[in-house]
């Protein structure tokens, strides 16, 4: 009987731990995406483009200063070097909308990204 709870309990602490600690934290979304960004109002540069890295749903870029995260489902929210953006993701695609400022001067739009 001793043994039988000793081994139920080894069998519950073996299965939590590898419910707990996934294998891997690895997004759908990881991977390098071109985002172009098109400005709609305001006096931002008409057209931009930058590429983007994701791992483990953190965004990130070379040389700039980027916060953001995408979400199991697509879901973006991130902010690049004072602009911020928010959209969604989809298979190898994504667009959403973007507002910052130039000069002090409100500007936005949209912006479209594909996975490369």
């Amino acid at each position: 009987m001793r043994f039988d709870r000793i081994a139920l309990i080894s069998a519950a602490t073996i299965l939590a731990g590898s419910l707990a600690a996934p294998a891997f934290a690895q997004s759908p979304y990881d991977g390098n995406w071109q985002v172009t960004i098109v400005t709609k109002t305001g006096s931002c540069d008409a057209t931009a483009s930058s590429m983007l890295t994701v791992a483990d749903g953190k965004i990130t870029a070379p040389g700039a200063n980027v916060s953001g995260t995408i979400g199991r489902e697509g879901l973006v929210k991130v902010s690049i070097n004072g602009a911020y953006a928010n959209g969604q993701l989809s298979g190898n695609a994504g667009s959403g909308k973007w507002n910052g400022a130039s000069g002090g001067i409100p500007c936005s739009g949209r912006w479209e990204a594909s996975r490369q």
